[in-house]
């Protein structure tokens, strides 16, 4: 399930120094610093035990984009969701696509603070990279209670000399836990503007988990002019067969997948009691999203809404 992509416009000059700031390579000479913090003391190893044997949806994401790290449950429900819906790897990727657009949409409004929760298994263009390329001093704090996350986390992650990156080991339920991790205490001013990722997460949680009131406790701390960016997965525009089949496979493996329709989805960027204001186009196609200067990429704009399969939003809260 994925989301996003940009309009076609012309740019300029600041959008020709954007596009080249994001696409340029990291100071060759910058030393790389493994500052990809573990878990607390007492949480050193993962909570969650790495069962193999059933598929999880991290893993299967990460062979949607073409990734190793998965295993032959993971393969095995990836392959039956790529015969129900064929476009699903470029669905994911278009996803990614937007994780990009939007982080550095983010660090063009001056934000330096990143809070991605559910990040997944490192894989290209990841959150600190993006953000660190166009301003080196950015913090992120990456959360996922994944033990496969987790150990690739430790071994893969680095970061900038100027700026930070850390790991929490918690869920996204346990919003106490992750907002009073020692690293995010260490690494988060809350009294300036953060942005907080939570991208493809959402539709893996039930009504019943409450999934708008988890959202907004982590909307509410965050200060004016902080940013939300959040993708998630809907059937507005597939059939109910292939929708029902496809929560069917995810069902099958003990996951849970709740797709859901603009307006709920557009509820998660809007709700809160501070207030908040959508981005660029609103709440569209993942590949669909832009905003600022950055142009839409070819790979987007060959994709329809029903082989994207999801929606994409940045929402600012309000001064």
């Amino acid at each position: 399930m994925a989301e996003n992509t940009d309009v076609n416009a012309e740019t300029g000059a600041d959008a020709a120094a954007e596009a080249a700031a994001a696409n340029a390579e990291p100071d060759a000479e910058a030393a790389i610093d493994w500052d990809w913090a573990a878990a607390e003391d007492d949480d050193a190893e993962p909570r969650t035990e790495l069962r193999t044997d059933v598929p999880h949806p991290a893993r299967m994401y990460d062979y949607y984009l073409g990734g190793k790290d998965n295993f032959p449950a993971d393969r095995a429900a990836a392959e039956q969701v790529v015969k129900l819906i064929p476009t699903v790897q470029d669905a994911a990727r278009a996803n990614r696509r937007f994780l990009g657009r939007a982080v550095r949409y983010a660090s063009g409004l001056g934000i330096r603070q990143f809070l991605d929760i559910g990040t997944g298994i490192p894989t290209a263009e990841n959150t600190h990279e993006v953000a660190q390329r166009l301003a080196p001093d950015s913090r992120i704090v990456y959360v996922d209670n994944d033990p496969m996350v987790l150990s690739h986390a430790r071994a893969l992650l680095s970061s900038t000399p100027q700026g930070r990156t850390a790991y929490v080991d918690a869920d996204f339920h346990d919003v106490d836990a992750i907002l009073d991790a020692a690293a995010v205490k260490e690494m988060i001013d809350f009294d300036q503007p953060v942005a907080l990722l939570v991208v493809a997460l959402l539709h893996f949680l039930p009504d019943s988990d409450e999934p708008l009131a988890l959202l907004d406790r982590y909307k509410q701390v965050l200060a004016p002019g902080s940013v939300l960016i959040l993708t998630h997965g809907s059937s507005d525009h597939s059939t109910q067969e292939i929708k029902d089949a496809v929560e069917s496979i995810y069902k099958a493996g003990g996951i849970t997948v709740a797709t859901r329709p603009l307006d709920e989805v557009q509820r998660f960027g809007t709700s809160g009691e501070d207030g908040w204001e959508l981005a660029g186009p609103g709440v569209v196609s993942i590949n669909e999203w832009q905003a600022g200067a950055e142009p839409v990429s070819e790979e987007d704009l060959r994709l329809t809404r029903a082989e994207v399969g999801g929606y994409g939003l940045v929402a600012v809260k309000k001064a």
